[in-house]
């Protein structure tokens, strides 16, 4: 279709979180930019592909969500090319850290609008195409209703690709003036092939990071940094010894896991909540489609004579809450040894 020239000039990539959407973007612009592409991808050595794959091209442009009333993409193009030299797999909550958001809200402010107004009124630099690639239009909101017109009757040669993640969420008067793609989520082969090329991770690691990472490459990237601690040993000692109650057992355990950092005890918590996940799964469904790894399925058939859906249900509030706070930079002990202590009544007090 690019290579046919019968691109339409707005199109919608939409993704889940880590689903490559981003990165097809990219490679998307370079190819319609490329001075000798063939029919099957650009050739990453001209020109174009050079300054594209840097994120300098003068006719691409690039919108995304920003802090600040009156701030554009612009004012953040260097972190914002640091950061996706780093990892273009990266989500909103990193990239807004990345900027120093901290609890500030991200948006696409009317300033922004205005400005890629201007930028495609200008004829292209060097290009025959002007691209603007707009990361999570989510962020628009009602802002969005300024590029209506120009979405609708854009200048020749423009191409509008919005990178998104919840439709619902973009205004319908945006959805109908682009074509609609779906990325599916990867598949775990894709994201173990993935993280044995740029981390260099065995295969049998990688493995085991993609069925917790569910299709989502960022998240892949995430654990692969943490792969040193195990999740999995850690999450089943915290329930031996919460069902235990043994007081300087767990005190013992919450030293270790204050230890990990807060990035170590977010995804203490995301593995919990997965083994939680599946634990159920395998209550209802027997063990068809269960995500977890042999040793873990086993010691999950073993847990469920012992736990009930309404202990399951409870301690899952309970991690859901630490994760909240966690976020929120909570004393760590204090944190998990509540956990502990209610894990504690909650798998000693009889619920169907």
């Amino acid at each position: 279709m690019a290579g046919g020239e019968r691109m339409p000039h707005a199109l919608l990539l939409l993704g889940p979180a880590g689903s490559g959407s981003l990165p097809l973007a990219l490679a998307l612009a370079q190819y319609v930019l490329c001075e000798q592409r063939t029919p099957e991808d650009a050739c990453g050595q001209c020109a174009a592909c050079l300054k594209t794959g840097k994120l300098i091209h003068p006719d691409v442009h690039f919108s995304f969500p920003t802090i600040g009333a009156n701030a554009t993409s612009e004012g953040f193009y260097s972190q914002w090319r640091s950061a996706l030299e780093q990892n273009p797999w990266l989500d909103v909550n990193d990239w807004l850290q990345n900027i120093g958001a901290e609890n500030k809200q991200g948006n696409i402010t009317k300033e922004e609008c205005v400005n890629i107004i201007r930028k495609f009124s200008l004829k292209t630099f060097e290009a025959k195409h002007k691209i603007l690639i707009q990361w999570l239009p989510e962020y628009l909101g009602k802002e969005g209703n300024r590029l209506l017109k120009l979405i609708e009757e854009p200048p020749e040669n423009s191409l509008f690709i919005l990178v998104a993640e919840d439709t619902e969420l973009i205004l319908n008067t945006i959805l109908s003036r682009c074509q609609l793609v779906k990325v599916p989520a990867l598949e775990d082969a894709e994201v173990v092939a993935g993280l044995v090329e740029k981390t260099g991770a065995k295969a049998e690691e990688a493995a085991a990071m993609a069925y917790l990472a569910n299709g989502n490459f960022n998240e892949a990237l995430r654990l692969s940094a943490h792969k040193d601690n195990d999740h999995s040993a850690l999450f089943l000692d915290w329930m031996r010894r919460c069902y235990k109650g043994d007081g300087p057992e767990m005190l013992d355990w919450v030293e270790r896991v204050a230890k990990l950092g807060r990035e170590g005890q977010k995804f203490f918590v995301q593995y919990a909540l997965h083994f939680l996940r599946e634990f159920i799964a395998l209550k209802v469904n027997g063990d068809r489609a269960v995500r977890l790894q042999s040793n873990e399925l086993e010691t999950a058939r073993r847990m469920s004579s012992v736990l009930s859906f309404g202990q399951v249900e409870q301690i899952v509030s309970l991690l859901t809450e630490n994760a909240y706070f966690i976020e929120r930079n909570a004393n760590p002990k204090i944190l998990f040894l509540d956990a502990c202590i209610q894990a504690n009544r909650v798998m000693k007090t009889t619920i169907k």
